[in-house]
């Protein structure tokens, strides 16, 4: 009998898998990491001695508890950790597990994959000692290092706070906070922030907090150069400079889609996340019968959301295949996302996308770093009269790397749309591509 399928042992994987053994089914709960949590609530390695309290924060309590809800749930389902699903076609997940590749079947699908970074490139982006607020916040979390001995932190998002925060918590030297978004946003923002106060008053601790320790903290300052020859050596903003050895920045999240995209999913245009989305009901439930959709993956909302729409998109399973549920919990379930929806939208006019940046952007700054496609490359392209993103694609190789358009997908959206007068919405979205990460020569296949 095919299994029910789980892709992503975050907040919203576990929670879907929860809620299915529940309910007397067994689901198997795939996950490219070694131990389940996800990026927020990343588990250190094994021997690791650092309190939750330590690597967590205000989390510390959520994290433990989805930790542990992992560790019950590990024995009792298929589990598959450190295993990347690189294709899906048919009713099948192509997968890899330690040099081995094989396939498996499933019944029903949920997708529950997350976010990457938004990266908006600068002069210097390609630098050694330059990462991303999610890279950043690994170093720290699983490897208990930081990225360099005078870090700075830059771009915009809630992230952005968090990630100094931990850094300056853990001992590391932060040099500067760069927030492109002005304080007058963040002013604009506060009445629907005011709709979760908890998760508000969080960001306003972090940044306080920040001040409070010296760390200073530029309001509506934009990252303009990352210096340096072999590896950073500083920062340049507006007609200030700063010495520093390591960069993180990004632009809020961005939700992994490609593993949707081969399923077939229709996509829409999502004002909010400036990004296509697949489509979902408020169940979960996708435009392609069988397959369900949770968690930042479907729209950014965090992982408590995600625990949220896990649950949901487990019960809409369950609801489809017949099994009793009490029906009271999806209405509970779906009235919560939807006041955390409004807060998103207070956070989209707190930390605004800067939408000049396209236009700044020099012809010779490096757009696609995996194919050194740079953004003149891509302006030569479209003024040759192509302005569909994949037409661009097929012209100069932009998004052909081994990240597939992870890193320089959006952005080179946003330059084509600046270059060609079009709305963003207007120039389309690259398709995903079978792997959606690489694979190793030599790989053995499974009998």
């Amino acid at each position: 009998m095919k299994p029910v399928v789980i892709v992503g042992a975050g907040p919203a994987g576990i929670s879907a898998a929860r809620t299915l053994l529940d309910h007397g089914i067994r689901p198997c709960l795939v996950d490219e990491s070694l131990r389940g949590g996800g990026q927020i609530y990343r588990r250190q390695p094994q021997g690791f001695q650092r309190t939750a309290k330590q690597l967590y924060g205000f989390e510390a309590r959520k994290a433990e508890a989805v930790h542990r809800t992992m560790d019950e749930l590990a024995p009792l389902i298929d589990y598959r950790p450190q295993t990347l699903v690189w294709n899906a076609e048919d009713g099948r997940l192509d997968m890899l597990n330690n040099g081995r590749a094989e396939s498996l079947e499933y019944a029903q699908l949920i997708v529950a994959t997350g976010a990457t970074d938004r990266i908006l490139p600068v002069p210097g982006w390609t630098l050694p000692g330059v990462y991303s607020l999610g890279a950043a916040q690994i170093a720290l979390k699983y490897q208990g290092c930081a990225i360099g001995e005078r870090v700075a932190f830059c771009g915009s998002g809630p992230l952005l706070y968090l990630v100094a925060y931990q850094y300056a918590k853990a001992g590391a030297k932060v040099v500067a906070v760069l927030d492109s978004a002005p304080l007058s946003a963040q002013c604009r923002a506060l009445p629907a922030l005011l709709g979760q106060p908890a998760t508000l008053a969080k960001g306003v601790y972090y940044r306080a907090w920040l001040t409070a320790h010296g760390i200073p903290v530029h309001q509506g300052a934009t990252l303009e150069q990352i210096d340096g020859a072999q590896r950073v050596s500083g920062i340049q903003w507006a007609d200030q400079t700063l010495e520093c050895d390591a960069v993180a920045f990004a632009h809020a999240l961005r939700s992994e889609t490609q593993l949707v995209d081969l399923l077939g999913c229709e996509f829409t245009w999502n004002a909010l996340n400036r990004a296509w989305l697949p489509q979902r009901d408020s169940a979960g439930r996708s435009s392609v019968n069988g397959v369900y959709l949770a968690g930042d993956g479907a729209g950014i909302m965090g992982a408590d959301a995600a625990q949220m729409a896990g649950e949901r998109a487990a019960l809409a399973v369950l609801g489809d295949l017949g099994v009793a549920i009490d029906q009271r919990r999806p209405a509970v379930l779906e009235q919560q996302l939807e006041a955390i929806q409004r807060f998103r939208h207070g956070l989209e006019t707190a930390f605004p996308f800067p939408a000049n940046w396209a236009a700044r952007a020099p012809d010779e700054l490096i757009l696609c770093r995996c194919e050194e496609v740079s953004v003149g490359d891509v302006r030569a392209v479209v003024d040759e009269g192509h302005w569909e993103i994949n037409r661009v694609k097929a012209h100069c190789r932009v998004g052909m790397g081994r990240c597939q358009g992870r890193m320089c997908g959006l952005a080179a959206a946003e330059i084509v749309a600046e270059r060609s007068g079009r709305a963003i919405e207007h120039v389309g979205r690259l398709r995903g591509q079978a792997p959606i990460k690489p694979l190793p020569f030599g790989v053995e296949v499974q009998p």
